[in-house]
């Protein structure tokens, strides 16, 4: 099935100024061409951007006349986070859902700035797969069943969220992660992850049963839910194991996490007569792609990394967290 592409989404009329362009400049033309945003670059590449809810936030701080001389790079947001033309609709919903930005630049093989996308064009482009069912309904049985079925792999295509844990799935998972350490190599900020895993899961599914296993992990996650910052994510990385993706986080901070969500779990006190502690656990691995300096090279490599720390927490006795401080 072929997937909806970002190009074909993005609009290409997006006004742009350099980094030096005075703020007052920048005001006048989003009050004058009615738009959103601004695109700040440097020779053709993205390099921040400002929008309306930037200059309302200034003016809330009481800025007044003389900031409007100001250049436009004392308010933009940067480093900003872009997209190539030929990443998919299902890329961009992810990152724009993860990173919580409404206005994403589109660049092409060269960095260079060729259009914008924004949550409404995606938004709109997922519901013009709801449009399709009403025109279906004017057409004839077996024309109906065959677009039916393409309609429904379209809508399994851009599913981002496991159903049963309400939290990320495993595509979406890849997507995030490839971006965060893309931005993690280009702008040196670091990120973490914590991986996860319920302690003796199978026990507890062979004594229990599986719908109490299920209802086990719903409540496992909204626990984890309550206890991450709201730029972290939660995926499921598979079966009963959840990954956590800590943005701007560095190692000692990703040990405070850690430890905090094996707590929060055992404070649960879910009953679990077949564990050696009565009661459901985790157990916790995680790591930093920048410690000392050094650099993961990839973020396959750091899950490796984490999942080796992860099976030492079990060794440990499990219901607890090991989090390297160095590489």
């Amino acid at each position: 099935m072929k997937e909806t592409l970002v190009k074909t989404l993005m609009t290409e009329d997006v006004t742009c100024l350099p980094p030096d362009a005075p703020l007052q400049l920048a005001v006048k033309k989003m009050v004058e061409q009615r738009y959103s945003c601004i695109v700040i670059i440097k020779n053709e590449i993205p390099f921040g951007i400002i929008t309306e809810r930037d200059i309302v936030n200034m003016l809330n701080h009481g800025a007044g006349e003389t900031s409007l001389s100001l250049p436009v790079s004392e308010f933009m947001s940067s480093p900003i986070l872009s997209l190539n033309e030929n990443e998919t609709l299902f890329d961009a919903t992810v990152i724009s859902r993860a990173e919580k930005i409404r206005h994403i630049p589109v660049v092409d093989n060269e960095e260079n700035l060729v259009g914008l996308v924004t949550y409404s064009d995606l938004v709109d482009a997922h519901f013009h797969a709801v449009e399709i069912q009403s025109e279906l309904l004017e057409q004839s049985f077996e024309a109906r069943i065959e677009k039916l079925q393409q309609l429904n792999d379209e809508l399994k295509a851009l599913s981002m969220e496991d159903h049963l844990m309400e939290i990320g799935n495993r595509r979406a998972m890849e997507v995030d992660l490839g971006h965060t350490h893309y931005a993690s190599t280009r702008y040196g900020h670091p990120y973490s992850l914590l991986l996860m895993d319920i302690d003796y899961f199978k026990q507890y599914n062979d004594n229990y049963g599986h719908r109490a296993g299920d209802n086990a992990l719903k409540l496992v996650a909204e626990s984890l839910k309550a206890n991450i910052r709201g730029s972290d994510r939660l995926y499921r990385y598979g079966g009963e194991e959840i990954l956590a993706v800590l943005p701007h986080t560095d190692a000692s901070q990703a040990d405070e996490v850690g430890r905090k969500l094996v707590s929060s779990i055992a404070k649960s006190s879910i009953s679990h007569k077949k564990s050696p502690y009565e009661i459901l656990t985790i157990s916790c691995g995680g790591g930093c792609v920048l410690n000392n300096k050094k650099l993961i090279n990839s973020w396959v490599e750091l899950i490796e990394h984490v999942d080796r720390n992860l099976y030492q927490a079990k060794n440990d006795g499990r219901n607890c967290s090991v989090v390297s401080l160095e590489h």
